[in-house]
């Protein structure tokens, strides 16, 4: 398995800040707990270039902090034209940002792009709310979410690379 090329995801929202940071963190820190860590390369990435980089929001930060992800060192970015040729898949937070995805994306690499709750099972959301005009409390919901989806992703990578 070692010599195979890394399974690459790209977790993409608006600004780059909030959702797809905390995905990024959280989702790297359950792949390396269930020892996927060389075999999965995770980044994220903003439709927009409101924050380029910036760290992540401080609420992001320390609500994904209280549980043991540190994601401090992480800065925004925008999506690339070269991301949907250099990442396997790309997850979308919301439908509003994987609508621009589609809308950006060659047509050969429409197929990438999904959206990041599907991998949720259990959850009856489809999209992972922004929190960044509201408190705390949306941001510990967001962490939730993404804790589902993350779990969820991992049961297929595993399958997917015969774990």
């Amino acid at each position: 398995m070692s010599n195979q090329e890394p399974f690459r995801i790209l977790l993409v929202c608006m600004g780059n800040i909030c959702r797809s940071p905390t995905a990024e963190g959280v989702l790297r820190e359950h792949l390396r707990r269930a020892g996927l860590g060389d075999s999965v390369v995770i980044d994220s990435a903003g439709t927009h270039d409101y924050h380029v980089g910036k760290p992540p929001d401080p609420r992001a930060q320390a609500v994904a902090l209280q549980r043991g992800i540190d994601i401090s060192d992480l800065r925004a970015r925008q999506v690339e034209r070269e991301d949907f040729a250099t990442f396997d898949s790309i997850l979308a937070m919301d439908e509003g940002n994987a609508a621009i995805l589609r809308a950006d994306a060659p047509p050969r690499y429409a197929a990438k792009i999904g959206m990041f709750l599907d991998y949720a099972a259990q959850c009856r959301e489809r999209e992972v709310p922004d929190p960044y005009f509201g408190g705390a409390q949306g941001f510990e919901h967001v962490l939730d979410l993404i804790e589902q989806a993350s779990a969820g992703l991992i049961e297929q990578l595993e399958q997917r690379l015969g774990r």
